[in-house]
């Protein structure tokens, strides 16, 4: 077993001719990472500063770019540090508290999703009822369940695993995951159960939750008239392309890992890197430039930059 210095250390063994193309992986991702951590605090920028902004609806919006900030910030770094060096490793707790965050934010990001599902929901087929629904209390409940649930739940799976015996120090991905599962020597039933859980009640319940919304929201638009419809469809569209691409993307590296599909090493990474280019990427883009208000105020603030 690797240590170094007492603590078990893993390989990251996802990387492809990482001594080859370093440089290369370097370029591409650190661009990826400062378009990331702009765009997403500039959509948090704008929402915090105008008032016309802060409706449940933007709200949540701000929170999905922090979580893509967060998201981003302890990966990318890492990712931008080992592409150069001569070992690409990292300590054990230290991947498996990479492995929390990951799948905390992005758990958290299904139930922000479904927030703003609702909301939607309200807005388009109660809309008298919205005031009494959907009031400040009910977004920082919202706001407070997507992010404390998914920490607990997660943070129970990381004690159990943490408890089992390490067999391999080789990781095969170039960031911490699911895949920290397969470094154990047995999955006891009791993980893979509370796993399943977790899988189900963050993602996959919250998927079908928000796709019975928005059946309910599309019937209801069809009977609407014209500027009715196309208001509703403008909020609406981004919200199911951001929900397909994140519930897409961590469908295949989920189901991969957990069916122990063995891949090519350049498809694995591919994928992988969908993931944490999509996923924090797709929010900015598609709610800045989908979202009229935001998109409004974003033109102002480049008119303004430009005459300065």
């Amino acid at each position: 077993m690797m240590e170094q210095n007492g603590t078990v250390m893993l390989s990251l063994g996802g990387y492809v001719e990482v001594e080859k193309y370093g440089y290369v992986y370097f370029l591409f991702l650190l661009p990826l990472f400062v378009v990331i951590l702009c765009s997403n605090s500039i959509i948090i920028f704008l929402v915090w500063i105008h008032r016309n902004l802060h409706e449940p609806m933007y709200i949540f919006i701000a929170a999905l770019s922090l979580n893509s900030i967060l998201l981003s910030t302890p990966i990318y770094p890492k990712i931008l540090v080992d592409v150069l060096s001569h070992e690409q490793s990292i300590s054990y707790s230290g991947c498996m508290t990479l492995t929390f965050l990951f799948y905390s934010i992005i758990s958290s990001d299904f139930l922000l999703l479904l927030a703003m599902a609702y909301d939607r929901y309200v807005s388009i087929c109660r809309p008298l009822q919205y005031s009494s629904l959907i009031g400040t209390t009910t977004v920082i409940i919202f706001l407070a369940f997507a992010w404390l649930m998914p920490a607990f739940q997660l943070s129970v799976t990381i004690v159990l695993q943490s408890k089992q015996k390490i067999c391999h120090t080789t990781l095969e991905g170039f960031y911490c995951n699911v895949k920290m599962l397969k470094i154990h020597c047995t999955a006891p039933i009791y993980v893979m159960v509370w796993s399943f859980f977790n899988l189900t009640s963050l993602t996959f319940m919250p998927m079908l939750l928000i796709l019975v919304t928005y059946i309910k929201i599309f019937i209801t638009i069809h009977n609407s008239h014209g500027e009715v419809r196309k208001k509703a469809l403008d909020t609406c569209l981004p919200h199911v392309t951001v929900l397909i691409i994140n519930f897409s993307l961590l469908s295949i590296d989920t189901t991969i890992a957990f069916l122990g599909a063995v891949l090519p090493k350049r498809v694995s990474l591919i994928i992988n890197l969908q993931v944490l280019v999509y996923n924090p990427l797709c929010n900015p883009i598609m709610y800045g430039l989908k979202m009229k208000e935001i998109r409004k105020h974003i033109k102002r603030m480049l008119l303004f930059w430009k005459d300065e």
